[in-house]
């Protein structure tokens, strides 16, 4: 997939719907959505804590001491989650019995770079957005709290589901569009991505400033207020439930927990 988004304009050159024969294709109920990148290439790049009522419930609940700016931070936070984390629409939140019984969900605007480039100004940034799709940022916080870091309890298998697919950039804007995340048909998240606390083109600015961005890479944006642990006591995920997240213009995604 991501040499298909690095040669993206060569092929939409050639695409042509009027072409397609009469009859063809499949109805998308009957379809089985992978996840738009299965395997991301490398590593998931993640913003924590940008969103400001997010920073502020997690000030309270303190999952993980010491390791977060105690207010609203003045650079992005960036952590990674393994790319074998990333699983699809429909698929199962598998919880690690034996290694977590505190099991978060994460509705975040998910970045997919378009164009490669290093050192890239913000107000150059958005040129490098091939497009956008929804992502559940699920996380294992006494994992996250015993190891003092982010990544092992945000990278467990099917930690990272995304989907259902990439909306373009150039056919909405994603600095400014509704985010949702129902737990159980219960609205628990409810935000705009134009509350960020730092906007895509600065994310994009600040991680690539030392890192070449390559087509494929992905970017989380961060995740508003009302995750499970913002609640007094948590309400962590259990088996059973059902995640529906769901982004404006972009779609729903929507997982159940085993």
């Amino acid at each position: 997939m991501a040499s298909v988004i690095g040669s993206w304009e060569e092929i939409r050159a050639r695409l042509s719907l009027e072409k397609l024969p009469e009859g063809k294709g499949q109805l998308l109920s009957e379809s089985h959505l992978l996840a738009p990148l299965p395997r991301p290439a490398g590593a998931i790049m993640c913003i924590g804590k940008n969103y400001e009522e997010h920073v502020k419930e997690v000030d309270t609940w303190k999952t993980a001491p010491h390791i977060t700016q105690p207010s609203i931070p003045t650079h992005p936070i960036v952590f990674t989650k393994a790319p074998q984390s990333a699983t699809g629409p429909g698929t199962a939140i598998r919880i690690p019995h034996g290694h977590s019984q505190a099991i978060d969900y994460e509705a975040e605007l998910a970045v997919i770079i378009g164009r490669p480039g290093r050192g890239i100004k913000p107000e150059d940034a958005m040129d490098h957005v091939f497009g956008y799709t929804i992502l559940n940022d699920v996380t294992a916080r006494d994992v996250q709290k015993r190891h003092q870091q982010w990544f092992l309890g945000k990278s467990c298998d099917t930690f990272c589901p995304m989907g259902p697919w990439i909306v373009l950039a150039s056919e909405i804007n994603g600095q400014d569009l509704h985010i949702r995340c129902w737990i159980n048909g219960e609205l628990r998240q409810n935000s705009r991505t134009s509350q960020l606390i730092f906007p895509i083109p600065t994310l994009i600015a600040t991680i690539s400033a030392g890192i070449t961005l390559q087509p494929g890479d992905i970017i989380a944006t961060g995740t508003p207020a009302g995750v499970g642990s913002g609640f007094d006591p948590p309400r962590h995920l259990t088996e059973g439930d059902s995640v529906r997240i769901q982004i404006e213009n972009v779609g729903e995604l929507i997982n159940r927990v085993e």
